[in-house]
């Protein structure tokens, strides 16, 4: 009986031994990759940069659109403004924005930036490399992102 019963439980224990051993490793796996990813809240606002409170939010279906845009070194947007509420941040260089009432704000490398919403206002990079900015649009279909206004002209 004890030589049955030692059949019968060998097996048992090396399944559960295998499960506790992959669970360990699951365990473990799960605690690294835990420990690798870091969150940081970059920017957490409902008003644009210049401290104008955002709009409501658009009424019906929402369309989502996400951009990279990279300015090279001395390039002038020209004058626009957005009807979308966006947002982005800068992953390199730098970009100033100005304001058609002069305000200016500059966004370094890795700051987060609320754009204006119904206000004319233009960027350019005054640096010396490629501004690299991805922006963050809630629209809707067919709405522009931008508004160009080429009869105000660049300085």
């Amino acid at each position: 009986m004890t030589h049955t019963f030692h059949r019968l439980l060998a097996p048992l224990a090396a399944a559960f031994l295998m499960l506790a051993a992959a669970s360990c490793h699951r365990s473990v796996v799960e605690n690294n990759l835990a420990a690798q990813v870091e969150a940081q809240e970059l920017i957490r606002s409902s008003q644009s940069w210049d401290g104008v409170e955002l709009p409501d939010y658009l009424e019906g279906r929402p369309e989502l659109v996400a951009m990279r845009y990279v300015f090279p070194p001395g390039q002038k947007l020209g004058w626009h403004h957005h009807v979308a509420m966006n947002y982005g941040v800068l992953v390199q260089g730098e970009l100033t924005i100005i304001g058609l009432d002069g305000k200016q704000k500059t966004v370094r490398e890795g700051e987060a930036v609320i754009e204006m919403v119904g206000t004319i206002h233009h960027g350019e990079n005054r640096g010396k490399k490629a501004a690299v900015l991805y922006m963050f649009y809630l629209a809707k279909k067919d709405m522009p992102l931008a508004v160009q206004h080429p009869e105000i002209p660049l300085e």
